[in-house]
Order: C-alpha cells, then structure tokens, then sequence
C-alpha cells in the first residue's frame, strides 16, 4: 500500500483533515491540482469567513488559529436582519455575557494559509500539487487513484474534498441533490465613514439580498447577491457608481462608501450529496455539502465533518481496527448527515422565502422576523445553533444570520 490515506483536494477542508489525523503517524497523501505557491501563499479572494465557536475549538485544537494574526480577526458582536425596506430588525446579542462575540470574521485566503503551515510541519503528510485525478476506484482491501500523469496510487482510505462540483465523487458513483439559485454572489470590502459597532447586517431587499459582515476598523465584508440577468451591470459599474450604489441600498447607514480592492463573484449553487460514504472512500467539505452563503454554514460544516471522520479514524487506529472500514465510515455518515440534511434544507427554504416577491411571501417574512424577536426562547435557540454554542442540532436553521461563508466552492475548497 502507497498511503494509508490518500486526500483528493488540498483546500481548506482536505488540509484540516489531514491535519487532524497528522499526529496519528498514517502515511497521508494530499492531491492538489493548483500550482505549490497557491497553496502556500493563498491570494485574497474577497471571501471573508464567518466561524462558529466549535469552529473556533477546532483551529485552535489543530494550531490553526495562533497562525492568524489577531488584527486579522473580527469578532461579530451583534447581528440585525432587515426586511425590504422596514426600519424594523430582528436582532441577534451575544448568547451569554461570557461570550466576546456571536462569531469571528477571517478572510478566507488566511485560513487555507494557516492550515497549509500546520500540514507542512508534518513529515507523514505528503503534498502533490500541479497534479489531477483523473480515476478513481476501490476493492475490497484498497482504494486506486489514477493521476494526470498515469501514475497509480493505493491506500486504505481515499477522500474526495475537490468542490462542491467534485469529479471525484461522481466516479465512485454517488449521486446530489442540487439545487441552482439563479444568482451570483458578488463579494468585496468596502470602508465607510460611520463605525459598524462590530455589528452584521443581512438586507433582504426585493430582487437582491446585501449583506455588510464587520472586518477591523471602519472596514465591512459586502456580499450582494443578485440575478444572474443583473450581475453583469453591477460587475461593470465603475468604482464611483458602485460606492454610490451600495451607499443607497444599505440606507445611507454607514456614511459615505468606499470600494476597496477588487469585485469577485461567485455563483450560487447549493449541493448535497445524497451519502457522504462508500467502499473505502469517503467525501468531506464541499464535496459533501455546498451551502448556499446566507447562514454561513459552509465552511462550519466542512470543518466540523472533517474533525468528525478523522476523530472516527482515530478510535479505530487506537483499537488496532481497520481505519476504512464501513463500520467507521458509516458513523461518519450517520453523525454529519444528522446535521447537514436539517441546515442543507432549511437555509434553501430561507433563500426561497426572502427572495420570493409575492406579497404573501413578504408577509411570512415581516410575521417571522417578529415572532422570532419578540419569543426570546426561540431567538436563543437560533442563536446557539448558529454559533454552535449550545447543543441545539435539532433545530432547523431559522431565520437567517448574516454570516458568510464565502463559497468556499471553492469556499471550502
């Protein structure tokens, strides 16, 4: 056998997982089609993270997070999601005073940085870049990757973590629900006048959903996510039309606008796959479950499946058992499934609700907002499950908190 475990995609969900089975000493192979230098000096591309406190344990259990620099960290404090053009909010706090924060914005580029650092530290994890799958298959005793370069490699284990869109995946046969929202998500950082007070806001306007995360300083986060038929206007808009025009839409709340950096877009597509396992093969990250953004669940979830299969991995090492085994991967699937079919469902819902124009539609949504805030036990209940601080998995993720996740679709990858 070539490696013990052999990782297709070396995005943020691979590199944590490998991470997280790094001190178990198995021999770990990570597959990566993008050249080294992306790996390890990942450009900014305008996704900013929004992590949960479970989030949070886990990158400091696996060294992640000392390698971001603290001014690179924006705690979330306090959350409001507006309806149209109502002045009333339904408004998130912190769940307890002992909390700083409902969550912590990172961008994106730093997390994939950090976690590749960690994995680079390791001699057991091995790192091919440059280098595609071209097949996959497994028997009953291995699993077989075939390379771009007709190389043939074997290993207990085989994890696909290549997007939400995985090839990989689609080869050992298992099938997705998928769900095409019509939409792009335009991302950015933009500086204003006014103090965001460490506060998020998710603008559901009619035609188009905005959102402003806080980043440090007088500097937010800006997601718009808009009709494809209209992406192309925004996208071309000059710097001065756009700061005026995201300036208008968010009421004039933060003073005057500034574009800093570049646009980016990303295209909406929600992904799930309808098993997360099979003969020694398993999928992680956005290979399982690609979210759409508004919950900022995405890169959570890939993070908390990852930690999931290694920790099973691990207590099967331990026990002298095989680590591939179906018996190991079907805790796997049963565990991550429990959670990512409840939010996988409930956050399309939310999309489909807050995007509906009908006037019915709109009156759902001005009656939840309300119900929402003015129940505290419900909004408690949200909240624990939106930070992960609480054990509530059994509730469905309602109603939307403005994090994102920015589509690591690559989002997590």
């Amino acid at each position: 056998m070539d490696y013990d475990v052999i990782i297709i995609g070396a995005g943020p969900a691979g590199l944590s997982f490998a991470r997280s089975l790094a001190e178990t000493k198995l021999r770990i192979l990570l597959i990566e089609k993008s050249p080294l230098d992306s790996i390890e000096d990942p450009a900014e591309d305008g996704r900013e993270i929004a992590l949960t406190h479970l989030s949070v344990k886990l990158m400091k259990q696996l060294g992640a997070w000392g390698r971001i620099d603290s001014d690179s960290i924006s705690p979330i404090k306090t959350a409001k999601v507006l309806n149209g053009d109502s002045a009333y909010s339904l408004d998130f706090t912190r769940p307890t005073e002992s909390l700083e924060a409902l969550g912590y914005l990172i961008p994106n580029h730093l997390i994939r940085k950090a976690f590749y650092d960690e994995v680079a530290t390791f001699k057991n994890i091995t790192l091919m870049t440059k280098c595609s799958v071209t097949d996959v298959n497994t028997n009953a005793t291995s699993g077989r990757v075939t390379l771009s370069t007709d190389e043939t490699l074997t290993a207990s284990l085989v994890v696909s973590s290549d997007s939400r869109f995985s090839a990989t995946r689609r080869k050992m046969g298992i099938s997705t629900a998928m769900q095409d929202f019509s939409r792009t998500a335009i991302v950015c950082r933009m500086e204003h006048e006014l103090s965001h007070q460490q506060t998020a806001f998710e603008c559901f306007h009619y035609g188009k959903t905005m959102a402003l995360l806080p980043m440090t300083g007088n500097l937010s986060s800006v997601v718009i996510t808009i009709s494809n038929q209209k992406v192309d206007r925004i996208l071309n808009m000059t710097d001065e039309q756009f700061n005026h025009q995201v300036q208008q839409w968010f009421g004039n709340k933060l003073g005057k606008i500034s574009l800093v950096g570049k646009r980016h877009s990303y295209p909406l597509i929600a992904v799930h796959a309808d098993k997360f396992v099979s003969n020694r093969y398993a999928v992680v990250g956005d290979a399982s479950v690609g979210m759409h953004p508004v919950t900022a669940h995405g890169f959570n979830l890939g993070l908390r499946g990852a930690d999931t299969l290694a920790g099973e991995i691990k207590k099967a090492k331990a026990r002298g058992k095989d680590i591939a085994s179906m018996t190991v991967l079907n805790k796997y699937e049963r565990k991550h499934m429990r959670i990512t079919k409840i939010l996988y469902h409930g956050t399309n819902h939310i999309v489909s609700l807050f995007t509906n124009e009908t006037r019915p539609a709109k009156i759902i949504r001005s009656t939840a907002l309300r119900i929402a805030n003015n129940f505290p036990p419900i909004r408690h209940l949200i909240t624990a499950k939106l930070t992960e601080t609480g054990k509530a998995d059994f509730l469905p993720s309602l109603p939307p908190l403005p994090f994102k996740n920015l589509l690591s679709r690559k989002t997590m990858q």
